[in-house]
């Protein structure tokens, strides 16, 4: 099925963005990371809905914790958000 309208341009940039920033992936922090990472599972999945990791797995609850601060917000807003993210992280490292 072939959507025309926002949504469908917001997603071949989604697209564009999720390529374009493994070129400066090396280059961001902790936070940065878990921000797109973030951003990326709510535009894709939505709200989490899947159990928070164990105690000793201490990268799985940084992941968990940020994706569930994303909570509440549609996939499209956090697609909007994600481009103007990744467009902030190439500008800042070009």
């Amino acid at each position: 099925m072939i959507i025309y309208g926002e949504e469908d341009n917001n997603h071949a940039a989604f697209l564009s963005a999720a390529k374009d920033v493994k070129s400066v992936i090396g280059l961001m922090n902790h936070q940065e990371l878990l921000t797109l990472y973030s951003l990326y599972k709510q535009s894709t999945l939505g709200d989490n809905n899947t159990p928070r990791p164990g105690l000793f797995d201490i990268k799985g609850k940084a992941k968990w914790n940020a994706w569930v601060s994303q909570a509440g917000k549609t996939k499209i807003d956090a697609r909007k958000e994600y481009i103007s993210y990744v467009e902030v992280l190439l500008n800042r490292n070009k």
